[in-house]
């Protein structure tokens, strides 16, 4: 584990990997080797410093198994609940800042921008129209395959400035190529202003490959051609390993490298368990909405 910062310099580092789980399992390794020790404005008075780089972290083939990664905190239903967060906006009446709840979602900001002056009037008219970036996006693409223009934003300085609590995913940006057989692919950028390495960033990159996937379908659509999922591609300001959990690290996820398998470190997206787990985070999501809609009543 490295802490010395050198020259001042915040370390650039860079992993590629064919499938998701691989990128991000050498993504951690990298930042646990190479990443410099810096505070956080989140750490607690007792808590050691962060481990700190800048990374760019590529995937091959988003969509190549095995898909899941064991380690990741949290439950094979919760990405299903996350997917379904970024990509359909199923909790976007969770945004709610004047209440003390949410501030934004990723699917909010991507799909209905909106500039907002005051955190504390959110349901208040906006004299701005609001802007589907995604349907821009689509529309670009579907006219202009090689076009540079086609992106997203979601930081919006009238609030962000203002707010602890401000988006992390700043921007996707997308293009168009033909492999050699002519298959148009759709290549993925996106770009981070922070991000926890640990128990962030395997759950971002699943639900945004899986936004990447929905854009391919629909720009193929517009197009009336075959459009699929190319590389994928994550670079990240600050992507950090956070100082106060460092043990776990140590103990959950560095020792199952030498203990297990990749194999046995890792889940196929089509294995019965982990179909039969997307389905019940899709059931609670069900709930969740039934129960909003009745309080809403």
């Amino acid at each position: 584990m490295t802490t010395h910062s050198g020259q001042g310099n915040i370390p650039v580092l860079m992993v590629s990997a064919r499938t998701l789980p691989e990128a991000w399992e050498r993504s951690i390794l990298e930042v646990w080797k190479k990443g410099v020790a810096l505070r956080t404005e989140y750490d607690h008075p007792d808590d050691p410093p962060s481990l700190d780089a800048t990374m760019i972290l590529v995937v091959e083939e988003p969509f190549g198994e095995p898909r899941i990664h064991r380690a990741f905190p949290g439950g094979i239903e919760d990405l299903e609940k996350y997917r379904l967060e970024v990509v359909e906006g199923v909790r976007d009446h969770w945004i709610r800042p004047e209440e003390g709840k949410w501030t934004y979602t990723y699917h909010d900001r991507l799909f209905h921008y909106v500039v907002r002056e005051d955190p504390r009037k959110f349901d208040e008219q906006s004299p701005f129209q609001a802007v589907d970036q995604i349907e821009a996006l689509v529309a670009k693409l579907s006219q202009v395959p090689y076009s540079r223009r086609a992106q997203a934003i979601t930081w919006m300085p009238t609030l962000d400035l203002r707010t602890e609590d401000p988006p992390c995913l700043q921007r996707i940006w997308c293009r168009l190529l033909p492999d050699d057989e002519g298959l148009l692919r759709l290549n993925m950028n996106t770009h981070w202003r922070s991000r926890d390495a640990y128990k962030a960033a395997f759950m971002n990159v699943y639900a945004l490959t899986e936004l990447q996937k929905v854009l391919a379908e629909r720009i193929s659509l517009r197009m009336g051609r075959p459009v699929t999922v190319g590389r994928y591609v994550d670079v990240s300001d600050s992507y950090h390993l956070y100082g106060s959990y460092l043990g776990e690290i140590e103990e959950r996820f560095l020792r199952s490298l030498d203990r297990r398998s990749f194999e046995d470190r890792t889940w196929r997206s089509d294995d019965p368990r982990v179909q039969a787990a997307l389905r019940f985070g899709r059931e609670q999501i069900e709930r969740e909405r039934a129960e909003a809609e009745t309080a809403g009543d």
